[in-house]
């Protein structure tokens, strides 16, 4: 895939997005409620489906509207409030002491800065940048599997690590579109482009992937 391929791959993913009815869909939408919201279900996604993090969420954001109410919650109970996420006795504990330093750190309040966010219990990265594009709409570049795997396979990056398709990614994409990356890459990669199998077959975008491509004509 070339750089100037780009503009109209998206806006093809954009258009077909709603078609896929992907897992990502009902988890984003508790993560757009505020920062504090898209921090949780991050943490709380990992290693976990989206399904099952997106009922959970649901449930969680109803009785936690501030770090505070965590405090305040006995682990057990807090335990039981987020299972069955993966891990959810260490993500417990985890979000303890993610609280106490939101409130004792930040003055009770979500940083929006990459560099507070990783200072923070648990966060790397990947659920920095979906803070900052969910929680406060600024522009940046979540990497997750999905993306990483997609981008490479399209040829628009050949990188091995996720880190790596980031700062390779920057240099890619426009700013105005780097929000909508996650999104888009994560639902076309549950449900179209699968790590194994990959639908190329009902693929809206396939005349431009290098995958695609290479693998057509080693048939031919």
């Amino acid at each position: 895939m070339k750089r100037e391929d780009l503009k109209q791959v998206l806006q093809i993913m954009r258009e077909e997005y709603p078609k896929w009815h992907a897992p990502i869909v009902k988890l984003i939408a508790q993560k757009r409620r505020d920062p504090l919201s898209a921090l949780l279900c991050a943490l709380l996604s990992t290693r976990t489906k989206d399904e099952t993090t997106a009922q959970v969420c649901e449930r969680f954001l109803k009785r936690v509207k501030s770090p505070t109410d965590i405090l305040q919650m006995e682990l057990e109970e807090l335990q039981k409030l987020i299972y069955p996420v993966g891990f959810y006795r260490s993500k417990a504990r985890q979000l303890k002491e993610l609280a106490r330093q939101i409130v004792e750190d930040f003055g009770g309040n979500v940083p929006d800065r990459l560099e507070d966010l990783l200072k923070l219990k648990g966060v790397g990265r990947k659920v920095a940048n979906i803070v900052l594009a969910e929680g406060f709409g600024k522009p940046a570049i979540a990497v997750d599997v999905h993306v990483h795997r997609i981008s490479n396979r399209w040829g628009l990056v050949r990188t091995k690590t996720p880190q790596e398709t980031e700062m390779a990614l920057m240099e890619v994409l426009p700013p105005e579109e780097w929000r909508d990356y996650n999104r888009l890459l994560v639902a076309f990669g549950q449900t179209i482009c699968k790590p194994v199998k990959p639908r190329c077959w009902e693929c809206p975008i396939r005349d431009w992937c290098d995958y695609y491509n290479i693998k057509t004509s080693k048939k031919l």
